[in-house]
């Protein structure tokens, strides 16, 4: 009998089980729905991968494609405070309940000096005002209206690239298990690359790197920066302005897709949107139909072009990603990439990194659950010196969601950001090692940093050397393209 053909995040039994599993988050009382699929024998969500198991029962697809459609059908109780149309959100983020200001450090349990930041020489050094954390406005810098110069975007693309490729080997893996293979080889709290060499055969065995990335990223093994969606999707932004200009439309960036981007390297709503394209489906019904993974990251690590696009303008850089973002995602998945694209223009624009996230976070909805997350992730950073702790309280506060959904996600980049004051390798290291969605965290974490360090030679040879100038991508005509030259392109794409 031939094996059956398992497409990952397309295969309607498995979706019904992740929409389940959303309707649980936004509110929607699904109950009833959950006992129909349950009692014909369906699975939830699968809890890591991408498909289930093959089934036994063919018609449980039949049925999975009529109860997807009633949950669909289903009123949500937080679409009031959780909207997804531009003029929506505004109305959101201008009338919404402010949002819960930081505490400032010094109270009963709170740091009252930033966290020691790892030094290269391994020494801790502070992130105090002027001191090597401290944000300093490049000199002829961006401010609004000016573009961030070639050296920037440099750092940025070099910064997302060592950060994401930090992540890889651990991508998927659980929090418990990452801290394990790290202090397995001294590498905890972790400042250096995943290494194989030096774990136990059992501990291995036990938690076994992510299998497509662990023969391309592990220290020993890392020669340039290996293919990854994290990489795609700004090279794409980046031709998506070369063909569109800054007044792209989402249908333009469906059209650059299709034209560009293969399939098969698409992943969770990315690729129910491209086949909901396929199907004939239009945005923005695309990031709706059959889609539950609408809420989750994919739009987030999509994001940095717009925030370089507008350097101290993070509106109209949170503005230019909703347009990017409706393709795939809606409500919470659409605030992410706002967020992110926010943060960034509000560092190109000379801002330090706690502004910056300040900033990002003004551009969307206060009530949200994504801000409320990141408010709470910003204020346990700063209360608290060892990010263990402040990692264990996310797991705690944020653990039920998905571990690729964009609300702890968010938050944990906020909090390894704060923790850091911004500093480059103990952004990326922080990131990585708080678990859930690693390589998208660290290559955001390292994409903020690396700007915000202004210039490629301000950045830690140790991540940047083992890149060798080369991303590997499958988007056409760019594999093996330098950083370098990539900066350079995106300066050119960015220029009114």
């Amino acid at each position: 009998m031939t094996e059956p053909l398992r497409v990952t995040w397309v295969q309607p039994e498995d979706l019904l089980g992740h929409e389940l599993r959303q309707a649980a988050e936004d509110g929607r009382d699904a109950a009833a729905v959950a006992e129909r699929w349950h009692a014909a024998g369906g699975s939830p969500s699968p809890p890591r991968a991408g498909a289930s198991a093959p089934s036994a029962a063919p018609e449980l697809r039949a049925l999975a494609l009529t109860l997807l459609d009633e949950l669909a059908r289903l009123p949500s109780p937080l679409a009031a405070e959780e909207p997804t149309t531009l003029p929506e959100i505004e109305h959101a983020r201008g009338t919404g309940r402010p949002a819960r200001p930081v505490p400032p450090a010094g109270r009963s349990g709170e740091r009252a000096h930033p966290a020691p930041v790892p030094g290269e020489d391994g020494e801790s050094r502070a992130g105090a005002p002027g001191g090597p954390g401290a944000r300093t406005p490049v000199a002829g810098g961006a401010g609004i209206g000016a573009a961030l110069t070639t050296h920037q975007l440099h750092a940025a693309w070099l910064g997302r690239a060592a950060g994401c490729l930090l992540g890889k080997p651990v991508e998927k893996l659980t929090l418990a298990a990452i801290r394990a293979l790290a202090r397995a080889t001294g590498n905890w709290p972790l400042n250096s690359w995943f290494t194989a060499e030096g774990v136990p055969q059992d501990l291995a065995a036990a938690h076994p790197w992510n299998r497509r990335s662990a023969a391309n990223s592990l220290a020993e093994n890392i020669d340039g920066m290996p293919e990854d969606d994290d990489l795609n999707y700004p090279l794409l932004n980046v031709l998506l302005l070369q063909r569109y200009g800054r007044a792209f439309r989402t249908a333009d960036v469906a059209r650059l897709w299709l034209d560009l981007l293969p399939a098969g390297v698409t992943f969770t709503a990315e690729r129910v949107a491209y086949r909901n394209l396929l199907s004939g489906v239009e945005p923005p019904e695309t990031a709706l139909h059959h889609n539950p993974f609408r809420e989750w990251i994919g739009a987030a690590i999509r994001a940095d072009v717009h925030g370089w696009t507008h350097p101290g303008d993070p509106v109209s850089a949170a503005a230019q990603a909703h347009r990017d973002a409706t393709l795939t995602h809606t409500a919470n998945g659409v605030y992410s990439a706002m967020f992110v694209a926010g943060t960034i223009a509000a560092a190109g624009g000379g801002a330090d990194v706690h502004a910056s996230l300040r900033a990002g976070l003004g551009t969307v909805p206060p009530r949200s659950r994504l801000a409320g997350a990141v408010r709470d992730a910003i204020a346990t950073a700063r209360a608290h010196h060892d990010f263990d702790t402040v990692v264990d309280r996310l797991h705690a506060a944020h653990g039920h969601h998905h571990w690729v959904h964009a609300v702890p996600n968010a938050a944990l980049l906020a909090a390894a950001l704060t923790h850091t004051d911004g500093d480059f390798t103990g952004s990326i290291c922080r990131a990585v090692s708080g678990g859930w969605d690693t390589d998208s965290n660290g290559a955001t974490a390292g994409s903020i940093a690396g700007l915000l360090a202004g210039h490629p030679d301000r950045l830690p040879e140790r991540w940047t050397a083992p890149l060798k100038n080369r991303l590997a991508t499958s988007v056409v005509g760019f594999d093996g393209t330098g950083f370098d030259e990539l900066a350079r392109l995106t300066q050119e794409a960015l220029r009114p």
